[in-house]
């Protein structure tokens, strides 16, 4: 098992020096904890152009400290390999030409070793910058500091999210982890619907303690009286939309979604087999029997925006969803839980269930600026900003999310027909 408590209590420490090096050295741990349990060969597969190689995500979250922090705050310090620099820069184009995205698992050089041997030469040069912060700079190399480790949290996420999809294209059915919580029993219950008051209501960030630009900056919007479902969509009412041959009636999909399971050939979420007269799903614990009562995943914006027309519902806004998270507590399926699964909801409970935690939930909501939106000066500012356009919004995290990393107001984005992250839904309607 790999301990990831430490995690969940960690917190930015911007005016303590060693609190910042410890929060530092306990992100940066938890990336080499999630690739332990991974052969060699593992480390170095892309298996479709929008998954990363396991070593390209460790080397990567190096180069976002090495770029940002080290070269300008860092006095005499030097790079590892010039080539680097082009390797691994992913999409900062007012920075240097990325090596293309599509490509990087041709890259067999460097080798494992090499990229490891790259994370403590930064390593050791980031607990030099942290042990004694220069007091003209330390409120900005604090921040980016911060702003390094969310990126790094984020990349966590991301690679669980690409191991599983590594592991799900071998026949075999590879186990990334064979130690991990067995999901808990649960007592199947329909789910109730929760309402919400309309109105003038406040969305965004307000401050006091990190957040993404996108976040911000806090603003109004108006929202009218609606419903939300006391729980994310099981597997089995999705099996229920399949075998009414959800996938086979065009009035239910938007034109694009139609289109696309058509040429996919989609007829089930991603890592679902069929198998005589089961059900089965590839996890990162291997090949199980589908758990019947724990959130759908792996399904697509077209297919929550479908399965909801079916339910004779909708998809929530992100306006409405912050508004009925507001009050709930942070709890939930995250990373530290050590599922690496969605699983079932509680019997009895009193309110929203599964908000944070267990799948990310599409929204209806376009990802785009919220009104006076600034992006971070300078080659940061290509963080978010620049992919507003043509994504939808997810909310709550996930079962693969560190839960220091979450907030109610976090803006997850995705293209709509992405369904390869542990992405679910929660119906909404109006009153």
């Amino acid at each position: 098992m790999i301990n990831l408590a430490g995690q969940a209590r960690a917190h930015p420490a911007a005016s303590q020096p060693g609190g910042l090096l410890d929060r530092y050295r306990q992100v940066r741990a938890t990336s080499e904890a999630l690739c332990a349990p991974l052969q060699v060969e593992d480390y170095v597969i892309q298996s479709m152009p929008a998954v990363s190689p396991p070593k390209w995500h460790l080397a990567h979250v190096s180069w976002f400290f090495e770029t940002f922090l080290l070269l300008p705050y860092l006095p005499g310090y030097r790079r590892l390999n010039d080539a680097y620099d082009y390797l691994f820069n992913s999409y900062y184009q007012t920075h240097g030409t990325p090596f293309p995205r599509a490509s990087r698992g041709v890259l067999s050089r460097p080798g494992v070793d090499e990229i490891y041997r790259y994370r403590r030469h930064v390593d050791q040069a980031m607990g030099e910058l942290l042990i004694a912060l220069p007091p003209a700079q330390a409120g900005e190399i604090a921040r980016r500091v911060e702003l390094g480790l969310q990126h790094e949290q984020q990349h966590q996420e991301l690679l669980l999210m690409d191991i599983k999809h590594i592991l799900a294209q071998n026949p075999l059915h590879p186990v990334y982890r064979d130690d991990l919580q067995p999901p808990p029993s649960a007592t199947p219950q329909r789910p109730r619907w929760h309402e919400h008051a309309g109105g003038v209501q406040y969305i965004g960030h307000a401050g006091g303690g990190f957040a993404f630009d996108c976040e911000t900056p806090r603003h109004r919007q108006f929202v009218e009286d609606f419903q939300l479902a006391e729980r994310p969509v099981s597997n089995t009412e999705y099996l229920a939309f399949i075998t009414d041959g959800g996938y086979a009636r065009p009035e239910l999909w938007l034109s694009d979604g139609w289109d696309l399971i058509q040429q996919a050939g989609w007829h089930a979420p991603l890592y679902w087999l069929r198998a005589d007269d089961a059900w089965l799903e590839m996890t990162l614990g291997g090949l199980r029997t589908l758990d019947a009562h724990a959130p759908v995943c792996h399904v697509s914006y077209y297919e929550a925006d479908a399965y909801a027309r079916w339910a004779g519902a909708r998809l929530p806004s992100e306006a409405e969803w912050e508004v009925a998270a507001a009050d709930q507590p942070l709890t939930g399926n995250f990373l530290e839980s050590d599922y690496l699964q969605p699983i079932a909801a509680p019997s009895t409970h009193d309110g929203p269930q599964q908000l944070f935690g267990d799948v990310w939930e599409w929204t209806a909501s376009a990802y785009l600026p919220y009104p006076g939106f600034r992006p971070l000066p300078g080659s940061l500012g290509e963080y978010n900003g620049k992919f507003m356009s043509g994504q939808m919004v997810l909310r709550g995290g996930c079962c693969a999310t560190p839960q220091s990393h979450l907030r109610i107001t976090y803006r997850n984005f995705f293209q709509p027909a992405m369904r390869w992250q542990f992405a679910g839904l929660r119906l909404a309607r109006g009153l």
